[in-house]
């Protein structure tokens, strides 16, 4: 073995090492960040049961518009969360926004569990259970940034990865709230189910906030941070000086908030649209969560070594190219098989697009202003396209009376990120290395 070879293997060695606090780190921010998917999945997947229960009307149909209008609204306050907490993590560090991010989202989460039915406390129901959303909307809007910025802030050689980890702990959740699904369904009867199953799952989430909240104020401060050189106003820097990287980082986020919201939406959608059975639907959905947290850290590592664009790029087009064909083949003959091959094509493209795009986001924007820019661009995308996605598509099934619909409104999220993605390729400059499509740092 030739001396070149051993320092090689000596350098490659060293670059993929994990150290005992970055182990701490990422299970301190996915912990929250998983805890916060696991309640908008559970919502999500329980949509039909707390649309009977806390918005009764004479249409099936209104019922769920209103429940997943309600899954919408908490999406208003994310980008009041971005401005405050984000605002807040730049000025006194990751740590304690995170713990803040954290106690915000397990009031919600209490909230919801214990929440009295329409048919016990009237209209008060569904006002206290939006109002709950609201406060889990808050916390998440800060959550996000903050969370993304301590793990890509580790090791700049290594942001891909380290912040890969913020998609793959949403894979875990989608995969746990999926079994729930999976579990509840098959053990309770409708009606026992629809007045206690559900909560189940809840209570559980809401059991972990102790657990996240602990392991965070325990964890080390972010190596980036520097205290002595906040900004008095790093929201306002964001805005005023980095404009065209907000704007092209809200269009490189559409694509990811939109393909994740659908994955939540897809259980109602076989279940209402194609007569698939519960089980089958939650067994599905629960592969598109094993993608993601086996590939994520993997496409997230492929990006530090190729660059971010090698990967994100072909995954958005060849999404592009075959949803629509995809959906098309599902609804010609519905069932397990086929449900099956869907998600597991859209969650392998929507996971090697999505596990790259934290670190992309936090290369756009230096340190001083990292947590502000970061949850804006995430927050105003998953509020306007993500999460009222599946009203929208809701919504456009019982207009046009096409099952196909969720395939065009993700083709076209997909065709408006593919967009940004270029632009930020070719003009912006970046933060960090193989950042390029061609491999080469940006100027």
């Amino acid at each position: 073995m030739t001396i070149a070879s051993q320092v090689s293997q000596s350098e490659s060695a060293e670059f993929n090492k994990v150290t005992p606090n970055q182990r701490r780190v990422i299970v301190a921010a996915s912990i929250g960040n998983a805890l916060e998917w696991f309640d908008f999945a559970i919502y999500g997947f329980f949509a039909a049961t707390i649309a009977r229960l806390f918005f009764p009307t004479e249409s099936g149909t209104a019922s769920l518009l209103l429940t997943f209008a309600t899954f919408g609204v908490a999406f208003i306050m994310r980008p009041v969360g971005a401005v405050v907490i984000g605002s807040y993590a730049d000025r006194k560090g990751r740590k304690a926004a995170l713990s803040l991010s954290i106690v915000l989202m397990v009031l919600g989460t209490a909230m919801i569990a214990l929440m009295p039915t329409y048919e016990t406390i009237g209209i008060a129901a569904p006002i206290l259970i939006t109002l709950a959303r609201l406060l889990q909307g808050l916390s998440a809007g800060g959550e996000f940034g903050s969370a993304t910025a301590l793990l890509a802030e580790q090791d700049p050689r290594r942001r891909g990865f380290f912040a890969s980890w913020q998609v793959a702990s949403q894979g875990l959740m989608i995969m746990l709230a999926a079994s729930f699904g999976i579990a509840l369904s098959g053990v309770f009867a409708a009606e026992s189910f629809g007045d206690h199953g559900w909560r189940i799952p809840f209570l559980f989430g809401l059991s972990l906030g102790p657990v996240a909240f602990h392991i965070r104020r325990k964890i080390d401060e972010s190596p980036e941070f520097r205290p002595a050189e906040t900004l008095k106003s790093p929201l306002r820097c964001v805005v005023a000086n980095q404009t065209l990287r907000l704007v092209f980082g809200i269009g490189a986020v559409i694509f990811a908030t939109v393909s994740a919201y659908l994955v939540l939406f897809m259980p109602t959608y076989a279940i209402r649209q194609l007569g698939v059975t519960a089980s089958a639907a939650f067994t599905a959905i629960s592969l598109v969560g094993l993608i993601q947290l086996c590939l994520a850290p993997v496409f997230g590592h492929c990006s530090d070594r190729i660059g971010r664009f090698r990967i994100m790029i072909p995954a958005a087009t060849v999404f592009l190219v075959c949803i629509y064909p995809l959906f098309a083949w599902l609804a010609a003959a519905p069932g397990l098989e086929r449900l099956i091959v869907v998600q597991i094509v859209a969650g392998l493209l929507a996971t090697a697009y999505f596990a790259p795009l934290p670190a992309l986001l936090a290369e756009l924007f230096p340190a001083g202003t990292r947590t502000s820019g970061l949850s804006l661009c995430y927050n105003l995308a998953v509020t306007v396209f993500g999460g009222f996605a599946p009203f929208i598509i809701t919504w456009l099934i019982a207009t046009t009376g096409s099952n196909l619909a969720p395939s065009i409104y993700a083709g076209a999220a997909a065709a408006l990120s593919l967009i940004a993605l270029i632009v930020l390729c070719s003009r912006l400059p970046m933060s960090g290395p193989h950042i390029n499509v061609v491999g080469s740092e940006a100027r």
